[in-house]
């Protein structure tokens, strides 16, 4: 059902075709992922609905609140700044071969520059690309063959075994504080 809102006599809103619309230019989570769940804690993921090439949006990230101290669940934006998602994207996990990069200064989510996107695949992000310390560090199961092992945030990695991935400015100008 389609809701309208007249503006003026010449501008009406209509959310009629809204589905035209790229999901990521009115954050629409339901079009661009669907959360799986199994029993037991901390056995949530998520997968993509969409195809989309290397590099190419795939959300906006909206509608976040400021946490302090840092949660399991939240999101380090900058050096001082942690958010809570509030939303499905907290469904998107940690692998050490991401799908997914998150830039916290566009608040946007892409599609990894390594590679293409499909339906199905699940969604992912390198946790050390925002994170500094994890306040709840966890060992990686993502399976792949450069997978970290243990997951601390980026303090506990060597700067030059993260030069292939990317990177939040917040987190390249801490390695660079901290020296080798």
């Amino acid at each position: 059902m389609a809701i309208m809102h007249i503006l003026d006599e010449n501008h009406v809103v209509s959310t009629e075709k809204s589905d035209l619309l790229p999901a990521w230019v009115n954050p629409d989570l339901n079009r661009l992922m669907v959360v799986k769940k199994a029993d037991g804690d901390f056995r949530s993921w998520a997968e993509s609905l969409v195809d989309l090439p290397a590099g190419a949006m795939f959300a906006r990230i909206t509608g976040v609140t400021t946490v302090w101290p840092p949660s399991w669940s939240s999101v380090q934006a900058e050096r001082n700044l942690h958010l809570e998602l509030n939303s499905n994207l907290v469904f998107i996990n940690h692998s050490c071969a991401p799908t997914l990069e998150w830039d916290m200064a566009r608040m946007e989510i892409r599609v990894s520059k390594n590679r293409d996107l499909k339906k199905g695949d699940l969604l992912s992000f390198f946790y050390p690309s925002t994170e500094w310390r994890m306040a709840q560090p966890f060992d990686c199961w993502c399976g792949a063959s450069e997978c970290f092992g243990r997951v601390e945030g980026a303090a506990r990695i060597d700067a030059q075994k993260l030069d292939s991935y990317w990177i939040n400015r917040h987190i390249r100008e801490m390695l660079e504080e901290q020296g080798p």
